[in-house]
């Protein structure tokens, strides 16, 4: 079988063009609506696509060539550059763990907090995903996460938004109370990010009855869940956060804790 038909690649292609669509239409300031009209398509299924759960025909990827006036190229992304860019925007967003890689120049569209915390997100990247914790510490007085779970929502991932937020929540309260010389440093670290990240969570919770495990098919966010018997594995060890929000990974409130701690040994 040719390595362009195994569903991975597929998944990775697809998610590459969802990436750079998107890009593409809101530096043109173009809404989904917009864009969904030039293309002769319905906004729900260019919003699927953009989400990189489906493809454009020949001949709407050809149009979208000449709206975007690029070449086919442009759509061909190396995922690894993409993650090192999302790294080098959240090493200088406070998670200092992160070993910022020089050969990749800064990236207009991840100078804001918001794009870097949804890119991040929408990744999955296990060390990307942690490292965000550090980020919401340290600008949680200055997002709007209430607006960031709107962006996310409408790819249909803002559970996951959710998830790492109580996740940091439950990573600070630990460091916090543990026989640690920093706890007092945590304390004030706390006591400055907890006031907007646990009204977020009561406006999530409120408006989704986030009490029990949500209804549908589990976020996957791990890369390597590839068959029923290993989501199976991964939700039996699942932690309560993860069980809560309904997604499928392997990280728990651990993995958080020792990225909150390796930014902070570092910065």
């Amino acid at each position: 079988m040719r390595a362009a038909n195994r569903p991975g690649t597929l998944d990775k292609s697809r998610r590459e063009i969802a990436i750079r669509v998107r890009e593409l239409r809101r530096q043109r300031r173009w809404t989904q609506a917009e864009l969904a009209k030039r293309l002769q398509l319905s906004q729900n299924r260019l919003s699927e696509i953009e989400r990189g759960d489906g493809s454009f025909t020949a001949e709407q990827f050809l149009l979208l060539l000449r709206l975007f006036n690029v070449a086919a190229t442009e759509f061909v992304r190396d995922h690894r550059d993409r993650d090192l860019e999302v790294q080098n925007a959240l090493a200088r967003l406070g998670a200092t763990h992160l070993q910022e890689n020089v050969q990749v120049l800064p990236s207009e569209e991840l100078e804001d907090v918001h794009d870097v915390v949804r890119e991040a997100l929408l990744l999955g990247s296990p060390r990307l995903v942690t490292a965000i914790a550090p980020v919401l510490t340290s600008h949680a007085e200055r997002l709007n996460l209430t607006r960031l779970f709107a962006e996310l929502e409408k790819l249909g991932h803002e559970r996951r938004l959710a998830w790492v937020v109580e996740n940091t929540l439950l990573a600070l309260d630990s460091l916090v109370h543990a026989a640690d010389p920093q706890s007092a440093t945590w304390t004030k670290v706390r006591r400055r990010a907890e006031v907007p990240l646990k009204l977020f969570l009561e406006f999530v919770g409120w408006r989704h009855g986030a009490t029990e495990p949500p209804d549908g098919p589990p976020d996957l966010l791990d890369a390597t869940i590839r068959s029923r018997r290993t989501l199976d594995e991964i939700q039996r060890r699942a932690s309560k956060p993860s069980t809560r929000w309904g997604i499928a990974t392997s990280l728990q409130p651990d993995d958080f804790i020792q990225a909150l701690r390796a930014s902070r040994a570092a910065g």
